[in-house]
């Protein structure tokens, strides 16, 4: 008789119980981020009960919470009431360079209500994002300073974790970058500094390019860099070498995705270039961390945007629909460049 090989059903239970019950770890981190923690144990070790004054918060509940984050390797508890914040725990701090801060009370506040109704998505293909706002794709956002405020500095974090990748990744020696729906600017920004002598315009709603300007002067950078308001399924600023998407694609279904692409075709000359910065889904998912992120975004792009990330193959067809030929893959970590050239 062979012996069983791999885990047993009591040991696989188990471990789809871990997923199932995930969800507190997002619960603890994001209301840490809220309370804002990582900045109250910044000058070193505090008990729970001087931070719940600090923070406003109940002492016992409060410390149940610094336990749980112990747990999570966010804190370290040296008495049994002294709590100290670890290396992982200072990225939830508002001045950590590679702070995640704003991106886990995001996660846990906003994207949580939505995530919860992913059935009715996954049923009718619709957003709840937009139901639950009444706005459609980031309308929402112009009319809810607060909430642009987290979710663009929330994507600020996100793109400063690849966007050293990203700029070393291109030649963007002596080229004019128009960065389209760029956010805060903080990709053009990074490509600005690698490259010292391409110029840019980072183009947006303007609840984010408000903000961007101080940014960019903060960084040096405003004398090379122009800040443009508007619609990118009206249209986009001409004149470019380099139209630069990072995470603007996947947002949104293939008719509104060719929208926005052939407003970039119509902006471009016969020798500038398109430069996609996305995840690309493999034709086949595996139980990785590489391959659960993409379906994580995946899934968000479904809840929040009736979207979906799309294969290497998907996007060449988007392409070639929107009038661009010569598409070709570039590596550049964690995502991918997709380079395109005008048909």
């Amino acid at each position: 008789m062979e012996e069983k090989t791999g885990p047993s059903e009591r040991e696989l239970a188990n471990r789809l119980l871990g997923i199932v019950n995930a969800s507190w770890m997002t619960q603890a981190v994001s209301v840490a981020a809220r309370l804002g923690i990582a900045d109250l144990l910044e000058a070193g070790p505090r008990t729970s009960s001087d931070l719940a004054s600090a923070c406003g918060c109940n002492p016992g509940a409060l410390h149940q919470l610094l336990r749980a984050l112990c747990a999570l390797g966010i804190c370290v508890q040296r008495e049994r009431d002294l709590f100290e914040i670890t290396p992982m725990g200072r990225l939830l701090g508002s001045n950590a360079r590679y702070s995640v801060r704003s991106w886990a009370i995001y996660w846990g506040g906003a994207a949580w209500e939505v995530w919860a109704r992913l059935q009715e998505s996954v049923r009718t293909g619709d957003s709840v994002r937009s139901k639950i706002t009444g706005a459609e794709g980031f309308e929402h956002l112009e009319k809810d300073p607060e909430a642009a405020r987290i979710f663009n500095q929330g994507m600020v974090e996100m793109t400063r974790l690849i966007a050293a990748d990203v700029a070393r990744a291109y030649d963007f020696a002596g080229k004019r970058v128009v960065d389209v729906g760029g956010g805060y600017g903080e990709l053009l920004a990074t490509i600005l500094e690698t490259w010292p002598d391409a110029r840019g315009v980072l183009f947006d709603m303007p609840h984010a390019i408000s903000e961007a300007r101080a940014r960019f002067e903060a960084r040096g950078l405003s004398g090379r860099c122009e800040l443009v308001t508007g619609d990118f399924f009206a249209s986009v600023p001409e004149g470019g070498d380099v139209y630069l998407l990072k995470s603007v694609i996947h947002d949104w279904n293939d008719e509104r995705a060719k929208q926005i692409l052939l407003c970039c075709r119509r902006a471009m000359s016969a020798q500038a270039r398109l430069l996609l910065v996305e995840r690309v889904m493999p034709e086949r998912l595996e139980p990785t961390p590489e391959h659960q992120a993409i379906a994580r975004s995946d899934l968000n792009m479904l809840v929040a945007l009736a979207a979906r990330e799309r294969t290497f193959g998907e996007f060449e067809a988007l392409l070639r629909a929107a009038g661009f030929d010569r598409v070709r893959l570039l590596p550049a970590g964690a995502f991918s460049l997709i380079e395109a050239s005008p048909s």
